[in-house]
């Protein structure tokens, strides 16, 4: 039997200064959703990670969904390129100064057009802006994007802790 891992990387920024901004490209706009649709976080949240199998909330029924997506603690933002949407990005800080990054990435027709740079920028600047933020901090493991950690790493976070979980096991 073979089992496979999943490695999850921590990583944190504790001060605006140490944000490397890449600027958003003109074909690109992110729109802050500032009515709460929680049927919207559901569709972003499937659009955008059904290729790299999120699934911590497939079972949630739409009270969990409200919940979330209509606290004073959660915003969300979309970016659109020619009218469709690019990607978006939710932001959840319970606590008041910690701003987690909750969901980040890209709809798959968007990935490879040089929009996970801008847009992550644009997530961070967006939680510091939150006034009370800080510290902005963000996870994300090797089921994601293969990217995706470098591009974290590139914006200014630094690693702060690493786990690594089994995910199953196969058969020879």
């Amino acid at each position: 039997m073979i089992a496979s891992n999943v490695k999850t990387f921590f990583l944190e920024m504790k001060s605006v200064h140490e944000l490397n901004s890449k600027l958003l490209p003109d074909t690109l706009s992110v729109v802050e959703c500032e009515e709460p649709q929680y049927q919207l976080n559901r569709f972003l949240y499937q659009l955008v990670g059904a290729d790299w199998e999120w699934g911590d909330r497939d079972s949630w029924i739409d009270d969990q969904w409200r919940e979330l997506v209509e606290s004073d603690c959660h915003r969300t933002w979309v970016a659109y390129y020619r009218g469709s949407i690019a990607g978006y990005y939710e932001l959840y800080r319970p606590d008041g100064v910690n701003t987690e990054i909750l969901y980040f990435g890209l709809a798959p027709g968007a990935i490879g057009k040089g929009f996970g740079g801008p847009l992550l920028s644009h997530a961070i600047k967006s939680a510091w802006d939150w006034s009370g933020t800080q510290r902005v901090w963000v996870h994300t493991c090797t089921l994601d994007h293969p990217n995706a950690l470098a591009n974290y790493l590139a914006r200014g976070f630094k690693m702060y802790r690493e786990e690594v979980t089994p995910t199953g096991q196969e058969s020879d």
